[in-house]
């Protein structure tokens, strides 16, 4: 989940190459791999995948993927490479153990800043309207603050990326200039702007500037020119998720160069998340500051931050986090607050990969930190807060054939790892999202870096994940749906998170509510969580919904006074939705199966009718036979939505012949090197049609499985994931991605997005094939999709024990084992055609291609399948032919 902003691009290296991996052998290229049997139906027909003519064997059951872990090994990290320096530096490789030598940075005292005369006056083209900081003192954007010594204010105009913006400046009398200084903000740098000076009674170019990329730049003229008047025309600024302000701090009366701070940057490897800890073995006895920048992506490392709450909360941080170290030196960990008074602020808990620390300091944080002087490290750190999924603590593990498959399915581990983490009030988005009733609790926020708030819709991926990785850690789901429900409204509407003191107004979030109750409850079969909270859902179901449904019986955004409701992209939809509709009847279907389980037959019946009201209705009005596929919305301009077409095939409101045509409207119109676009087309932004959700892209992924498309759910997997996991940062999946497979946020972007981690589920549950059926797992069933997959096995964690899973195929088989907890009952579907199959079990044939031999053997869409499977170990042979 995000609140808006603006998208952007970023650096692209090469993807990755797909591999395969053998028992006891290395990475085979897939390059060798030969492509299924010609004439299958589909991806889940019965062929083998050879490696240089021979099958890859599996590994014995159990080993082999805890190489594929990711998380730290323990709570204490550390960085562990030196990307760069700059000024000043020595030892710089200190920083990565403690004990061993120490980095020195050395910044001399530097000479005061030029000034202008008294008596000089600026004037702008516009300047921003003030505002006061959270701590309620005012601040101003306009010109005079680009003259008046202090680096930490500047002027910001006010036009939001329309040019020219300029600045001009008066003096009292002529004075003669060989040059200037523009010291600009971060966040506004001036990339090409123009030096004119009056004279002879009219302006005359005295310094031209284009492409301009640092903060600090020193503008000589050509030759000294005598002038009273100095005018910046800006035409071009950095474009920032902030919007394209200009935004100058200073302009001293010379051309000062900089003189570089000392800096060190550090990579820590992957995105961390917890507190930055650094060890200072001591400093000059002037206080000398530091500042740490953060970020996910070298992309987006510069002097500040990629994010940091501050920058939300309106703290004068200017997007690093400071320290001033004393003589003495300080084992410093860096938690929220001020180190004195109202100066030297530090954000504290940071999601980055990247960090960058600079003997520097803050104009306003004068004498309490000086940018100046000299500073001794011993190490940098990193306590670590999230879940820490070592291979001990992992439940539930996947292994296959494909290496990148493995690497995708831990990575989604990971990311789900680093958004798994407690609710303290110092580290949750500072927009009015801390909750005393969550304080404390374990929870599943959004990202480690931002939004740090437990989204409802998030967790309609992000706990599947960790049901199956990490089940002891479902109350982490719990706390947050239980808490979502307490602050249900009194017409049935459930806010979908604590951010804005619970009232952001999305409209399709209560439908996940529901499903995400339903599917807490499946995992764990909690059933004091269903009775406590089955008031909530039929309050949703029953008082809310309808009061946003239309006569044709779909639920119609701007109803009830929901124009302005948004969703999970906060997407300006209104009218009939069928993303909105898709979710509704995956929603009641879901709470139908809830009320059966609890004895409300009554209320399980209304829901599944409504349900099949809502199918039949979607199909009538919103199916466009001109593309076929479904319309994104029954008004305005014709598009196609992946969200509603996706889910209209998951939650079974597409048949076949829709379902078939659906997936290749997507196929023919979304598709991209870096995934599937979630939009056919522009209509509704600027971009839309280049823009990937992995959010939206899980059930279309789903969906192929499920419809016999195996390879071309993989094929989605391995662009979409294949491109996050082969650029920077690597391993953690993303938000979102834009525009040629960039960072469709720039710096805002989270690169650790528990929504996005929806390969875990998929490869789990459809393509090794096993999931629960009923609560608890009391029941459950494995029927894979394997693709071009040769093998795959896998553990999922129940409150009844493991349900392990194997299989392995050959260009003439299939072979399946399942070792059964107790308590449970299950089936088993083959894949194949079940005329060409001959199916053994238990020492018998069970499926000759025409006849069953047991009243547990049946078929059903092909594929033969045997029910009614207790404790113990079970295996069965599907070959093709008979006999």
């Amino acid at each position: 989940m995000t609140l808006p902003e603006t998208p952007g691009t970023g650096a692209r290296p090469a993807p990755r190459r797909r591999t395969v991996v053998a028992a006891g052998a290395g990475a085979v290229a897939l390059s060798a791999l030969g492509a299924p049997t010609a004439g299958a139906a589909d991806g889940d027909a019965v062929h083998g995948t050879a490696v240089h003519g021979r099958t890859p064997r599996a590994p014995r059951l159990g080993t082999g993927w805890q190489r594929y872990v990711q998380a730290p090994a323990s709570r204490t990290v550390r960085p562990v490479l030196v990307l760069a320096t700059t000024g000043d530096v020595r030892a710089p490789e200190g920083l990565l153990a403690p004990g061993g030598a120490r980095t020195v940075l050395r910044r001399p005292r530097p000479a005061a800043a030029p000034r202008w005369p008294e008596g000089t006056v600026a004037e702008a083209s516009s300047a921003h309207a003030g505002n006061n900081g959270n701590d309620g003192r005012p601040r101003t954007y306009d010109a005079g603050n680009a003259i008046d010594g202090d680096p930490d204010t500047f002027w910001n105009d006010d036009t939001l990326g329309e040019f020219p913006d300029t600045l001009t400046l008066t003096l009292p009398a002529a004075r003669e200039l060989s040059g200037i200084t523009v010291v600009s903000n971060s966040d506004g740098v001036p990339t090409d702007f123009t030096v004119d000076v009056w004279r002879d009674g009219g302006w005359w170019t005295a310094a031209t500037v284009a492409d301009n990329d640092v903060s600090h730049r020193a503008v000589p003229f050509a030759r000294p020119v005598s002038t009273t008047r100095v005018r910046i025309t800006v035409t071009a600024v950095q474009d920032t998720p902030r919007g394209a302000f200009t935004r100058i701090n200073e302009v001293w009366p010379e051309a000062v160069e900089p003189v570089e701070p000392p800096s060190v940057t550090v990579d820590f490897g992957k995105v961390v998340v917890g507190y930055p800890r650094v060890r200072f073995t001591s400093a000059s006895d002037n206080s000398p500051g530091v500042r740490l920048a953060f970020s996910e992506t070298r992309q987006f490392l510069t002097d500040r931050s990629d994010f940091t709450r501050s920058d939300q909360s309106g703290v004068p941080a200017q997007g690093t986090d400071q320290f001033a170290v004393p003589a003495g030196g300080a084992d410093w960990t860096d938690r929220k607050g001020h180190q004195n008074g109202t100066q030297v602020y530090a954000d504290g808990l940071h999601g980055f990969r990247y960090l960058k620390i600079t003997l520097d300091a803050l104009a306003s944080d004068a004498p309490a930190a000086e940018p100046w002087g000299t500073v001794e490290i011993d190490s940098v750190g990193l306590d670590f807060t999230a879940y820490l999924g070592t291979p001990a603590t992992y439940r539930g593990w996947f292994l296959c054939s494909d290496d990148d498959l493995n690497r995708y399915w831990y990575g989604a581990s990971y990311t789900n790892e680093l958004v798994t983490d407690t609710f303290r009030q110092d580290d949750v988005d500072p927009r009015n999202a801390w909750s005393a009733s969550l304080e404390g609790q374990l929870v599943l926020h959004d990202g480690p870096k931002r939004d740090r708030d437990p989204y409802v819709g998030d967790l309609a991926v992000s706990a599947r994940t960790l049901y199956l990785t990490h089940d002891e850690a479902a109350e982490a789901a719990r706390n947050v749906l239980a808490d979502l429900a307490a602050h249900q409204r009194a017409d049935g509407w459930i806010p979908p998170a604590s951010i804005n003191a619970y009232t952001l107004p999305l409209f399709d979030y209560p439908l996940w509510w529901v499903t995400c109750s339903w599917d807490y409850v499946l995992y764990t079969g909690d059933r004091g969580y269903a009775e406590r909270h089955y008031p909530n859902l039929l309050k949703v179901l029953d008082v809310w919904y309808p009061s946003v449904t239309d006569s044709a019986g779909l639920l119609s955004k701007g109803l009830n006074d929901t124009g302005g409701y948004g969703d999970y992209a906060f997407l300006g939809r209104t009218g009939r939705i069928t993303y909105y509709n898709a979710n509704y009847v995956q929603a009641l279907n879901d709470a139908a199966a809830l009320a059966r389980w609890l004895g409300r037959r009554a209320d399980a019946d209304r829901w599944t009718e409504r349900a099949g009201r809502v199918r039949d209705a979607v199909n009538a009005q919103l199916w466009d036979a001109s593309a076929g596929a479904y319309l994104d919305s029954g008004t305005g301009p014709v598009r196609h939505a992946q969200d509603g077409n996706a889910i209209a095939v998951t939650a079974g409101i597409a048949d076949a012949g829709r379902a078939a045509s659906a997936l290749a409207h997507l196929d023919a119109t979304t598709r991209r090197p870096y995934g599937n676009a979630f939009m056919d087309n522009d209509t509704l932004f600027d971009g839309a049609s280049q823009r990937v959700y992995a959010f939206t892209s899980y059930p279309e992924i789903v969906a192929r499985f499920e419809t016999g498309r195996a390879d071309s759910a993989l094929d989605q997997i391995r662009r979409t994931y294949g491109w996050m996991d082969g650029h920077d940062p690597g391993i953690t999946h993303w938000e979102g991605i834009g525009p040629d497979g960039s960072l469709y946020e720039d710096a805002y972007t989270s690169m650790a997005h528990g929504w996005s981690t929806g390969v875990l589920p998929a490869l789990t549950h459809q393509l090794l094939g096993a999931r629960p059926t009923s609560p608890g797992y009391a029941t459950w069933e494995v029927r894979p999709h394997p693709g071009d997959v040769s093998w795959a096995q896998g553990q999922l964690p129940t409150p009844h024990g493991p349900l392990r899973v194997e299989w392995n195929r050959t260009s003439t088989a299939f072979a399946v084992t399942v070792h059964v907890p107790a308590g449970t009952r299950g089936a088993v579907a083959l894949p194949g055609d079940s005329g060409r199959l001959t199916v053994r079990g238990g020492g018998r044939v069970l499926w000759n291609g025409g006849r069953v031999s047991a009243r547990s053997v049946s078929v059903s869409g092909g594929r033969v399948t045997v029910s009614d499977l207790g404790p113990g170990t079970h295996s069965f042979t599907a070959t093709t032919g008979r006999g």
